[in-house]
């Protein structure tokens, strides 16, 4: 948070052109997606270990301070994105760069191209969600804000923990190599230095098709209001992804890890991919953005490195297991107690088919 502050106060005071404004906008858009994708690797193995969480999580989504969040985060995604393969294509072909000015206006006009339809698209959930369908009683609505808000709060517990484990971590490296070495000098380049510039440039591109095609189809044709009222999985066939007479974000997660074409796991192995390009590339990132700040103290900026070099792989560890531990259909089990709470605190009545399945009359079925 302090280097965020001090980016955009410095910003504010240089005052520079468009290729300082696409400098802050593409920091500024990565560090947001990468708080997004720590909340979203811990919150989405919860429908595997703990269901009636991931249904509370979703419920949390499906808020309006979060139902804000997510166009913000889309509109971040979509820019970084664009932006990137700016820089890409600059850094390979250097006599580009005098046309950085037009380049980074290009990219703004590109993003806001996009989105239009996809805001659109977003926008006609939200719509059904809260006006048609009414699925939040107007009289609740500050209850569910506060029941979003509450719900994160894990995610700050964890966040400390990590925080308390880097800084130990940076202290025990100072105790062994002491700090006087570098201070008061930048890093100098190295091959392990070298290996991630490219690698940035490399997963950056890679990750463009894998993150756009998730945007699509769990934010624009199935989006986060719709996962607890589909009766099909997007990306899957109807055999393979029909989900029950009360639908549930955990069943829906359940088909979509569970199809399978020519043998093999095909969501899980995309989501793989993406949870290991999007962790690397976004916590290199940080740690870009985090050293830019703490280059002249070493334990600032040992600290820095430990925090996101364990962030990263705690994700990592989390987002792996998830996707490759077996699905039981007991998830869906012990998500239904919690997706009739999150009925009653929004002021819907609870389906019966739900009254009757909490009540055992359609075990079996």
């Amino acid at each position: 948070m302090t280097s965020l502050v001090l980016t955009v106060r410095e910003t504010l005071r240089y005052r520079g052109a468009i290729g300082q404004w696409s400098w802050v906008l593409h920091r500024l858009t990565g560090v947001g997606v990468v708080l997004f994708l720590a909340l979203h690797v811990i919150d989405t193995s919860w429908a595997v270990f703990y269901p009636d969480l991931y249904v509370k999580a979703i419920a949390a989504y499906q808020s309006p301070i979060f139902t804000l969040g997510e166009f913000g985060l889309v509109f971040a995604v979509v820019y970084h994105a664009f932006n990137g393969i700016r820089i890409v294509i600059f850094d390979y072909k250097p006599e580009l760069w005098r046309h950085q000015a037009q380049a980074a206006v290009a990219v703004l006009a590109l993003t806001l191209l996009v989105l239009a339809p996809v805001f659109l698209g977003m926008a006609s959930h939200v719509i059904d969600f809260y006006f048609t369908e009414q699925a939040i009683a107007g009289s609740k609505v500050m209850d569910v804000v506060v029941f979003s808000i509450i719900e994160q709060l894990p995610f700050i517990a964890g966040f400390v923990g990590v925080l308390a484990a880097a800084i130990v971590l940076a202290a025990l490296f100072s105790l062994v190599r002491g700090d006087a070495s570098q201070r008061g000098k930048y890093p100098q380049a190295s091959p392990v230095e070298r290996f991630w510039w490219g690698f940035m440039r490399l997963s950056g591109i890679l990750i463009v098709p894998l993150v756009f095609g998730h945007l699509a189809l769990m934010h624009v044709v199935q989006g986060v209001f719709d996962i607890t009222a589909a009766q099909e999985v997007a990306g899957t066939l109807a055999t393979n992804g029909t989900i029950g007479v009360v639908p549930s974000a955990v069943e829906f997660v359940f088909h979509r890890w569970s199809y399978a074409a020519g043998g093999v796991f095909v969501w899980r192995v995309y989501d793989l991919f993406l949870l290991v390009l999007v962790t690397l590339h976004g916590f290199n990132g940080l740690r870009y953005v985090l050293t830019d700040y703490t280059s002249f103290n070493d334990f600032a900026r040992r600290t820095s490195v430990a925090l996101c070099t364990v962030t990263a792989a705690v994700l990592l560890a989390v987002g792996a297991a998830a996707l490759f531990v077996p699905l039981e259909k007991d998830i869906i089990n012990e998500a239904m107690a919690a997706t009739a709470e999150i009925y009653e605190l929004r002021g819907e009545e609870v389906p019966e088919a739900l009254e009757a399945f909490l009540d055992g009359a359609t075990e079996g079925e």
